[in-house]
């Protein structure tokens, strides 16, 4: 037996090895493999549990997210100081590998250089306007050009509101007031979709939150994702009834989970026959999988779609936009009110700019799939190596995975995943300097800025903390 001495990020941990012999012969010999002499490396958190702790005295939970507050892997969170490229860096002086990627907006990399020299530009021009600023228009005109549905666009300040204000022009457009959202899809806190809703709402074991009133979720229909048969049969029960059908067309909120494409195809001509209106919520998928979002790739238009994250670069921003005829409902164009003063705020609009003019360029999301492609690999053959049941999978720079057999379709077969495990796998990961959403139903995320050497640090990270937990 020897020791082998790595480094990952700015954390040092020992491995000791045995003969191949011995360790084939035990991966024979037993169904699961348990490396006792794997041992945690050491990782100071002294400084962001102290803040943390005084957090706690000023902010709910000691958080502005619930998802942030760890609630589902244990242990305190981790405390950023600054970020750049495709690393973190914490309070304590801990480097990280980020998948995290502040849930998906980080596409090009943390602190873009790019991206930071226009912000910069722009902070001496004003931070905000109230007011029209070409930019705008120039970010606007890109999300037209790229986005199938998309012949017109709001911009807004947050997926929440975007979300909520595409309900609401769904409703102004039809004259109807139900909606069909589906069980594990999160659409925002706003009152009508906190029903059987995912993302922080699963991680805190909430169904729905207190404080929204019956009446806020009568109208609110749930179907189970990939299921096009209860769909068809809701319409049935509530003829000339339903405004429109929302969705993630790729799941991020449940943990990465995606839709057959005979049922986005299957909502859409469901839609069209009803009268309905369809709405992509891809405020996590837009211009992540593709140039032209999720429904460039799976080939299903809608008539609506949401987005944010990646068009602001960093910034806070979302937009909804889609045919021109339903946008001409918005105010002032239409009856349909819906306002922000910060709405087109121009940081967030440079941002998004550049942001957009480099996913435009040659072999981007190539790059993307790649790397997302070995990650998800490594860390399911690190996985099964190990003993556990896992699944997962990717789309360009989106993955995920569940420790469970699966195939994982929807929320009931997520919720069959071994949360305690992927907490304990959290927990192991970070003391292998790398940085993922502590939750098993969140989506992971790639960046332009990781590198293979990252993703092979990774990977063999992943080998260790399966052999740990």
């Amino acid at each position: 037996m020897f020791a082998a001495t790595t480094t990952l990020g700015a954390t040092k941990f020992v491995v000791a090895k045995t003969s191949t012999s011995t360790s084939s012969r035990a991966r024979r010999s037993t169904p699961r493999v348990r490396a006792q002499s794997v041992q945690a490396p050491a990782l100071n958190t002294t400084r962001s549990s102290e803040i943390f702790k005084a957090a706690q005295d000023i902010l709910p939970g000691g958080v502005n997210s619930p998802v942030r507050a760890f609630k589902s892997v244990g242990g305190n969170p981790i405390v950023f100081e600054r970020v750049k490229d495709a690393y973190a860096f914490d309070v304590d002086g801990n480097k990280y590998v980020d998948y995290v990627g502040s849930w998906g907006p980080a596409i090009c990399g943390h602190a873009n250089d790019r991206v930071n020299e226009k912000l910069k530009a722009q902070i001496d021009k004003g931070t905000s306007f109230g007011a029209p600023c070409e930019l705008e228009n120039a970010l606007g005109e890109m999300v037209i050009e790229r986005v199938p549905s998309v012949e017109m666009v709001r911009f807004c300040n947050s997926g929440t509101e975007a979300c909520l204000s595409a309900l609401r022009v769904m409703r102004a457009y039809t004259g109807r007031d139900m909606i069909i959202k589906f069980e594990g899809c999160y659409h925002g806190h706003a009152d009508p979709f906190l029903v059987k809703a995912g993302s922080g709402v699963i991680t805190l074991g909430l169904p729905d939150s207190p404080g929204v009133p019956a009446a806020a979720t009568a109208t609110t229909l749930c179907a189970t994702y990939n299921n096009l048969d209860e769909v068809k049969a809701l319409f049935a029960a509530n003829p000339g009834k339903i405004a429109g059908v929302i969705l993630e067309p790729v799941v991020g909120n449940s943990g990465f989970i995606a839709p057959d494409k005979e049922f986005l195809q299957g909502l859409r001509e469901t839609c069209t026959k009803e009268g309905a209106v369809l709405c992509f919520d891809e405020v996590m998928t837009g211009f992540r999988i593709a140039k032209g979002c999720a429904q460039e790739y799976w080939g299903v238009t809608p008539d609506l779609t949401t987005m944010g994250k990646v068009i602001g670069g960093g910034m806070p921003v979302g937009a909804y936009g889609g045919k021109r005829e339903i946008m001409d409902m918005v105010a002032p164009a239409g009856p349909m009110y819906q306002a922000g003063t910060l709405s087109g705020n121009p940081l967030a609009m440079v941002a998004g700019i550049e942001t957009l003019k480099i996913l435009g360029e040659p072999g981007q999301y190539e790059k993307l799939d790649k790397l997302t492609k070995r990650l998800i690999e490594g860390i399911l053959k690190a996985g099964k190596d190990n003993g556990h049941a896992v699944c997962g999978g990717h789309i360009s720079g989106m993955f995920g995975f569940f420790f469970t057999e699966g195939p994982v379709k929807n929320f009931a077969d997520a919720a069959k995943s071994d949360t305690e495990k992927f907490g304990r796998w959290h927990r192991a990961m970070l003391e292998e300097g790398v940085y993922l959403a502590p939750s098993q139903y969140e989506a992971g995320f790639m960046s332009l800025a990781h590198t293979e050497a990252d993703i092979d640090a990774t990977i063999a990270a992943a080998q260790r903390a399966m052999a740990r937990i």
